[in-house]
């Protein structure tokens, strides 16, 4: 918003804050369950040796990524940790085709959420009749 000039200074409005805090409780709402047991279960069996493992690597490895001004993503870096977990009880343990979907989700993220942002800006230059 400063960029666009909507700003003089950088300061998130509180309606902002609040719009993002709804979208991520929604997010959470309608599928992080699903997410979860998925991560924590399906993927590869956790116990809580393993657990602290992936979620310490993870928490190293965005530190570190922070460290060198990488944006990543939390959820990618512990999937990946957990499989690392898995994968080092034997690799039978990780179930590899759930791990393909799962990268293949990564893989497409980034065109598709370019693609569905080219389509609401569309809209909103359309519907305010701005360019």
């Amino acid at each position: 918003m400063v960029t666009a000039g909507y700003l003089n200074t950088f300061v998130v409005p509180v309606p902002i804050i609040f719009a993002a805090h709804i979208a991520i409780a929604l997010g959470t709402l309608s599928g992080g369950w699903r997410i979860i047991k998925t991560m924590g279960g399906r993927l590869t069996r956790l116990r809580p040796r393993g657990g602290f493992s992936a979620e310490t690597a993870a928490a190293l490895s965005i530190l570190f990524a922070t460290y060198l001004k990488m944006p990543v993503s939390t959820t990618h870096v512990i999937a990946g940790a957990i499989v690392g977990v898995g994968s080092i009880q034997r690799l039978k343990a990780v179930r590899w085709g759930l791990a393909t979907n799962i990268i293949w989700a990564w893989v497409m993220t980034i065109p598709a959420s370019a693609f569905v942002g080219a389509v609401v800006m569309i809209l909103i230059r359309v519907l305010s009749g701005k360019d």
